[in-house]
């Protein structure tokens, strides 16, 4: 791919093009520098040459991941003219709208991770669960509960059709709303597993998932952006502000895993805490 491409577009554009695209079932998305229409097309040909029966479409994102519903803005560019697909990962498959919904495939290492961690019988509360992949997946490693919280309606569509197609019917139960609102009102004290996949509000949604862990305590996966410049660690840094805001609120914890899921752009990080809380003061309970 990358020798194909550094033949058509200058050597650093095709660089960058190879290392930000991603395929999404038939589908795939690719990062342009400078929005360079020109390059894109280029870009796009030799990918639909390249994966002849695997890419059906291709498309450019031209804006970054944004928004309460976590989208993002495409330009078509080549193939069929359409944003549904059916994505495929470890034996499930996802039905989304690449441009109405969130998935990333670079997730994936991290849903088959915390999916494996989960034992049956737990009661999972997932924040932030998109179409539901850390949802299903989950469901289908375990056949643990798992309440599957989303805010944009048609990745809560999806996320419907997916519990039908991987027959999850009786495990996953997608709810539509704000995950504070929804645990305020009707997940306290359920959970011994809480998921909260969505880096721009962890912290914020932070004591909403104590609330939502049972009065015993359980296990918060916590995802952040995090900022680290050379020298410094970028799973530390996400972890000292953790320690400040669950030190505030009282909480008795540890930490497990902690790691740097992928680089997300110059001296930028996508992090994950796992997070094993063992005391929740009394206004939690």
């Amino acid at each position: 791919m990358r020798r194909r491409l550094k033949a058509r577009v200058t050597s650093m554009d095709s660089a960058k093009i190879y290392n930000s695209y991603d395929i999404i079932g038939d589908i795939a998305v690719i990062k342009v520098p400078n929005d360079d229409i020109e390059s894109a097309k280029k870009a796009a040909e030799t990918i639909m040459k390249l994966y002849p029966s695997k890419v059906k479409a291709v498309f450019m994102q031209t804006s970054a991941v944004q928004g309460d519903f976590r989208v993002r803005q495409l330009k078509f560019l080549a193939g069929e003219n359409r944003t549904f697909t059916v994505y495929k990962e470890h034996g499930c498959l996802f039905k989304v709208d690449i441009e109405r919904c969130y998935l990333s495939p670079r997730l994936l290492f991290e849903h088959q991770r915390i999916s494996s961690l989960v034992t049956q019988g737990e009661v999972v509360v997932n924040m932030f669960s998109g179409v539901g992949c850390f949802s299903i997946l989950i469901a289908k490693a375990s056949g643990s509960k798992v309440y599957s919280i989303d805010v944009n309606p048609t990745a809560y569509e999806c996320m419907q059709e997916n519990v039908r197609l991987n027959c999850v019917f009786d495990c996953v139960v997608p709810l539509l709303g704000d995950s504070k609102e929804i645990i305020h009102s009707q997940l306290q004290g359920v959970a011994n597993r809480v998921l909260m996949p969505l880096p721009e509000l962890a912290l914020e949604y932070l004591p909403y998932a104590l609330m939502a862990l049972k009065p015993f305590g359980g296990w918060i996966h916590y995802f952040d952006f995090q900022h680290a410049a050379k020298g410094e660690d970028p799973v530390e840094k996400t972890r000292q502000k953790v320690v400040v805001c669950l030190d505030a609120l009282g909480v008795s914890y540890s930490f497990g895993c902690s790691r740097v899921i992928r680089s997300i752009g110059p001296c930028w990080y996508q992090t994950v805490l796992d997070i094993c809380v063992s005391g929740l003061p009394s206004k939690f309970l």
